[in-house]
């Protein structure tokens, strides 16, 4: 067998007009628009439960059958039971979610490294209950969110696959 190498990606696979930005902090529209694209994945999921919550449904009751309604606040409680997770994986596993691996963002700790799993679900909390709180990248100088501040955590532009 041979030993198994790990190959690691060079920054010459990162476009020529991203790599100035490789490793800086990430503004308020790079950010806002990949959270906007974590919530339509969110909000498919949450339709897709809707979906087989109302299949199930009619295979119980074929005959008198009518699609859930008067669902109220549940709909965004099951949003946030469905955003938590996602985000907390998604950080501690690769460090993006789908929104950040579409704008070649990155979420790291102070030293740069992926969120460990107790981090990343205080971020998830944090980015659920306090979703406003990335709008402070606007007017903070060095492009961090009030999530970031509290936590100690950066979002960085990265267009590698992996990191260290």
């Amino acid at each position: 067998m041979r030993p198994r190498t790990e190959r690691r990606p060079q920054v010459s696979t990162v476009p020529t007009a991203a790599r100035p930005y490789q490793g800086r902090r990430a503004g308020v529209v790079t950010r806002v628009t990949a959270n906007a694209l974590d919530l339509l994945v969110i909000v498919v999921i949450v339709c897709v439960i809707y979906a087989v919550v109302a299949g199930v449904l009619f295979l119980l009751r074929p005959t008198s059958f009518h699609f859930p309604s008067g669902l109220g606040w549940s709909i965004p409680v099951i949003g946030g039971v469905v955003a938590v997770p996602y985000l907390t994986l998604c950080w501690r596993m690769t460090g993006r979610t789908y929104g950040d691996a579409v704008l070649g963002l990155r979420v790291v700790n102070y030293d740069g490294q992926r969120l460990r799993l107790v981090g990343a679900l205080l971020r998830a909390l944090f980015c659920v209950f306090f979703p406003i709180g990335v709008l402070w990248v606007a007017v903070s100088p060095a492009n961090r969110s009030v999530q970031d501040v509290v936590l100690r955590t950066s979002v960085v532009y990265d267009w590698l696959p992996t990191t260290g």
